[in-house]
């Protein structure tokens, strides 16, 4: 999958996580992924983000397409040429843009499945809501700016948080193709978190006891990012019965 480096402005970034029981996790994982772990517990979550003006790099103009897309992502660790890479898989995308979902695993790295959103903010107040076209995927949360992540929240400080979801800028996508990722790198110019509170958290995917039993799966925190100038470049696919990652 290869795409020209597309840059743009990320002008909201809610990053909601959970921690889930690690052997659980490393079951539904595909090859060659595993959990990247926080105290013995897998880090799994949601990345709601509204994007503004998207376009090629080469493109000298000010304006790009926007969308608003939803990604349950996986912090995962794999082995690659002999080395440990590390940073997310996707499962799912989700997205307002019919031109996304069109594109997405042809021109766009990953299948994406178009949603309706439902947004309410302030500078300090967000409420986020989604619900896919084809039933499967649905969200809704709404919190508050914090100073500090909550109590239970297995990073001790938003610093520590801020560096691990840092290191998950290589995301890889599931497409049609068993066993091929399509990979994406998000690099920010400026990369700012702050806690938020959350509280509303809904989730089709996180509460479906068949998958995750009760007492498997916890919410641990969510971050705020805002107004981030930034680039997405392709990597190269992953496979896990051949190549392996950028």
């Amino acid at each position: 999958m290869r795409i020209p480096i597309m840059r743009g402005l990320i002008d909201r970034r809610i990053l909601v996580n959970f921690r889930v029981d690690a052997d659980l996790m490393a079951r539904r994982l595909p090859s060659p992924f595993r959990p990247k772990l926080v105290d013995g517990y897998a880090m799994s979550g949601i990345c709601m983000i509204r994007l503004k003006a998207i376009r090629p790099k080469f493109l000298p103009i000010p304006w790009g397409i926007g969308s608003e897309n939803a990604a349950h992502r996986i912090a995962v660790e794999w082995d690659a040429d002999g080395k440990t890479s590390e940073g997310v898989y996707i499962p799912r995308r989700d997205t307002s843009s019919r031109l996304n979902k069109i594109a997405g695993g042809t021109i766009f790295p990953g299948v994406h499945h178009h949603a309706g959103f439902v947004v309410e903010e302030t500078d300090t107040s967000f409420a986020v809501a989604f619900r896919s076209d084809d039933g499967i995927a649905r969200v809704r949360i709404a919190g508050t700016v914090a100073d500090v992540l909550p109590d239970s929240s297995l990073f001790r400080s938003v610093e520590m948080a801020s560096e691990f979801f840092k290191a998950g800028s290589l995301g890889y996508s599931a497409t049609q193709a068993d066993g091929r990722y399509d990979g994406l790198e998000l690099r920010c110019h400026d990369w700012q978190v702050k806690p938020l509170k959350l509280d509303v958290i809904e989730s089709s995917y996180f509460d479906n006891t068949s998958d995750f039993p009760p007492g498997s799966v916890t919410f641990d925190c969510a971050l705020l990012m805002r107004g981030i100038d930034h680039e997405w470049h392709a990597r190269d696919d992953l496979c896990c019965s051949g190549a392996t990652g950028p």
